[in-house]
C-alpha cells in the first residue's frame, strides 16, 4: 500500500476521560444468567455446541453467555461466526449484524492476567474501589476499551467503530474482507513507509491531544483496511494523567520508530516523542 488517508477530526471534549465512571454493577446479562429462562437455556446449549466457540482455554461462564444472549436480543448480533484471533485475555469472533459483519471481542473472566493489567489499572481513577474482584476488573476493562474507542474516533483516529458493550463482551466494526481479518502492518509489504509513518505519528498525536496514550502500540496492532491504517486494541490505553503515562508513551514511540526504521524510513523515538507531545494547534489534513 502506498497511500494512507487520515480521517476527519470531529469536535472533542476536554482532554482526558479519566473522570468517566465505569459502572461494574450486575447488568441484564447477569440477571439473565441467574434467571435461566427457557430461551436463554436453549441459546446457551446452541452456543456451547457450536464448533467455532470450542477454542482452547476459552471458558464462557453463564453471565458471559447471558451477555451474548442480550446482544442478540437487542439486535446488535444476528449470528456468530468463527474466531478471528485468540489471545491470553480475549478472543475475537466474526459475527453478522443486520447490515454488516462485526467483530465480537470476549474478555475471559477466568483467564485474564491481573499482573499484565496491573500497570494500566493502578493510578486510573476509573478503577478506584474495584479492588481485586476479577469480574469487576474485566468488566471495567471492557467498558474502558469501548470508551477509549469512542474518544479516539472523535479525535480523528481511525479505529474500529464501537457498536455495543455488555459486561465483558465488546461489539465493534469488523475490519477485513470476505470474512478474513485485515492484515497487520507486520504482515504486509509497506511500499511507502514514510507516508505510513506520517499517518501513525499523526494518530498518536491526535490521541495525545484527546488525552489518551495507547500504551501498547506497535506494528502488531495497526492494520491496513480499505487503504487506511487502523489502530486496534485500546483496552489498555490510559489517560495522560496516569502516573505511568509518560513511560507508556515513550515505549510506544520506541516501538513505532524501530519498526519504520527497519522499513527504511529515517526517524527516531526522540523525534516521534517531540512530534506527539507538540500540542500547539495546527491544520490537519491528509497525506
Amino acid at each position: 500500500m502506498s497511500e494512507y488517508d487520515l480521517v476527519d477530526v470531529d469536535e472533542t471534549d476536554a482532554p482526558g476521560d479519566e473522570w468517566e465512571s465505569l459502572d461494574v454493577a450486575d447488568e441484564e446479562a447477569d440477571r439473565i444468567a441467574r434467571r435461566q429462562d427457557r430461551e436463554f437455556l436453549e441459546f446457551r446449549k446452541r452456543i456451547e455446541n457450536t464448533e467455532q466457540f470450542k477454542v482452547t482455554d476459552s471458558v464462557f461462564d453463564d453471565a458471559t453467555l447471558g451477555a451474548l444472549y442480550k446482544l442478540v436480543q437487542d439486535g446488535y448480533v444476528d449470528a456468530f461466526g468463527g474466531p478471528l484471533s485468540t489471545g491470553k485475555e480475549a478472543n475475537v469472533y466474526l459475527a453478522q449484524g443486520s447490515e454488516a459483519e462485526l467483530a465480537v471481542k470476549i474478555y475471559r473472566i477466568n483467564a485474564s492476567d491481573f499482573r499484565a493489567m496491573r500497570d494500566y489499572l493502578d493510578g486510573d481513577p476509573r478503577f478506584e474501589g474495584i479492588g481485586s474482584d476479577k469480574k469487576k476488573v474485566v468488566v471495567a476493562w471492557t467498558k474502558k476499551e469501548f470508551a477509549n474507542l469512542r474518544r479516539a474516533r472523535e479525535a480523528g483516529v481511525r479505529v474500529p467503530t464501537p457498536k455495543a458493550v455488555q459486561r465483558n463482551v465488546l461489539v465493534m466494526e469488523f475490519l477485513g474482507q470476505n470474512s478474513r481479518r485485515a492484515r497487520r502492518l507486520s504482515e504486509v509489504n509497506v511500499e511507502n513507509p514514510e507516508t505510513a509513518y506520517e499517518v501513525v505519528r499523526e494518530y498518536m498525536r491526535r490521541l495525545y491531544r484527546a488525552g489518551l496514550i495507547h500504551g501498547d502500540l506497535s506494528e502488531y496492532n495497526v492494520v491496513v483496511h480499505d487503504d487506511q491504517l487502523v489502530v486496534l486494541d485500546l483496552g489498555q490505553a490510559v489517560t495522560i494523567h496516569h502516573p505511568n503515562s509518560r513511560d507508556f508513551l515513550e515505549r510506544d514511540c520506541e516501538n513505532v520508530a524501530a519498526f519504520f526504521t527497519r522499513q527504511g524510513h529515517d526517524t527516531s523515538a526522540e523525534d516521534l516523542l517531540a512530534y506527539v507531545t507538540d500540542v500547539e494547534p495546527e491544520s490537519q489534513g491528509t497525506v
